[in-house]
């Protein structure tokens, strides 16, 4: 899938992945798409209630190795 930003949350503990999300979706234009690679296990559900939360769209999720990974488009 085509991102217009990958953001780079490895290592992150929550509430970080969060925080940084919002910033960087906040620098995208309306359907752009954000690609979050995080390895807080806590993030898939906190970045899955934050983009609904959020009217944003979690377009695709998945796992590899230890680093999750999710495509976000922008509302």
């Amino acid at each position: 899938m085509e991102a217009t930003k990958v953001l780079d949350a490895k290592g992150l503990a929550c509430p970080m992945p969060i925080v940084r999300t919002k910033k960087a979706i906040d620098g995208l234009h309306t359907g752009q798409i954000l690609e979050v690679h995080a390895t807080d296990k806590g993030a898939k559900s906190d970045l899955v209630a934050w983009t609904k939360s959020g009217g944003h769209e979690l377009l695709k999720h998945e796992v590899e190795g230890d680093v999750l990974k999710f495509w976000i488009k922008k509302a």
